[in-house]
């Protein structure tokens, strides 16, 4: 089977729907053209409300590369994202690892049925960041999560990880969330801090506030400004942002911080360990409490309840001193090799599981949670 990759989106990145509809009833898709440093805003025509099925899609992967043409080893997915009406589930998938790898855009109905989303088809406009790292800009971003051509199996400490070594302007979009009403973009930047938070406002009107991040990395003892935010969601009744990065620290922005002025220090409030990378960082609701999953390259699901963030004081203490902290409390969960996810409802969630040598479709809810 043949398959033309769309003319309007060139790669494959994060992809997120903004959960206010239009005033028509449209929904709006945002989709990151990483090798364009471009954010693409779709509108879909209005659907019909249904209420959230359990999605469930077994052999997911080996799915896609036959709805796609390619073999399995060349689908790889980049991000996930519910519809804010119909819960169909959408996801932002590269056919094939490495800059040249295409895109492609699959929805998955409520009865598992996938097809390929038509985005020439659907009218759109764009914003393009200007923070972008240069093409030869010589510094480089680490990935663990084996989405790159390059990527080799390190031994560090006795513990074997995927390892690649890829361009920093293809982490220039690593991370979009929607908060108070704004797209926040996080990334890498040309600037000399290097990580940033961007707040964009919808419709597009061609300006932007930028922000250089930094955070107290514990596990490594320092302040850092320049490895991005992997996983990014709002938090506090749309006050602020939570964040998590690489090896893993989760930290805390207030929308206050982020005006685009100087150099921002995040709250870290925990430390997940290192030798990880996270994938995605969701909310859900259970028994009117509300919790965080953090779902990772190599540490199992991990379940943060989210009152203890809001007292946590910042930890910027080494973990070689004595009186440092790993911040708030967590628990492992009993769910497998869970990566990307994606709130369905509040009470539940839509997971991509690698299970018996493919990856699956699953629906988890508060209950098992």
């Amino acid at each position: 089977m043949s398959f033309t990759a769309t003319s309007t989106l060139l790669s494959a990145g994060p992809l997120l729907f903004a959960p206010d509809l239009s005033s028509d009833g449209s929904a709006v898709l945002f989709v990151a053209d990483v090798s364009q440093a471009t954010l693409l805003a779709f509108e879909f025509p209005a659907e019909a409300p249904a209420a959230a099925a359990d999605v469930r899609v077994d052999r997911l992967g080996a799915k896609l590369a036959s709805l796609l043409g390619v073999e399995r080893t060349d689908v790889l997915i980049k991000g996930i994202t519910v519809h804010p009406v119909s819960h169909a589930v959408y996801l932002s998938i590269a056919r094939g690892r490495g800059p040249e790898a295409g895109p492609a855009v699959v929805r998955a109905d409520a009865d598992g049925d996938l097809s390929v989303v038509e985005l020439d088809d659907l009218p759109f406009t764009s914003f393009e960041l200007d923070d972008a790292p240069a093409a030869d800009d010589e510094r480089k971003d680490v990935w663990l999560d084996s989405g790159d051509e390059s990527t080799q199996q390190r031994e560090i400490n006795g513990i074997t990880l995927n390892f690649a070594q890829v361009p920093l302007q293809r982490s220039t979009i690593t991370g979009l969330a929607w908060v108070d009403g704004t797209l926040f973009v996080a990334g890498s930047s040309n600037e000399e801090f290097t990580s940033r938070l961007r707040r964009i406002a919808y419709p597009f009107d061609g300006s932007a506030t930028a922000t250089s991040v930094e955070i107290f990395h514990v596990d490594h003892g320092k302040y850092e400004t320049h490895s991005p935010i992997r996983a990014l969601t709002s938090f506090g009744g749309g006050t602020g942002i939570l964040a998590s990065y690489t090896c893993t620290p989760v930290a805390y922005f207030s929308l206050d911080q982020l005006r685009g002025e100087g150099l921002v220090r995040g709250r870290t409030v925990a430390e997940l360990g290192p030798m990880n990378q996270p994938f995605s960082l969701v909310s859900y609701e259970r028994d009117g409490e509300e919790f965080l999953l953090v779902s990772n390259t190599r540490h199992p699901l991990m379940k943060i309840a989210a009152a203890s963030i809001v007292g946590q004081l910042p930890l910027d203490l080494p973990l070689s001193d004595p009186e440092s902290s790993r911040g708030v409390p967590r628990e492992n969960l009993d769910h497998a090799g869970v990566t990307w996810m994606a709130a369905l409802e509040r009470d539940s969630v839509v997971v991509v599981q690698d299970e018996n040598g493919d990856v699956n479709l699953r629906t988890l809810h508060a209950d098992v949670l």
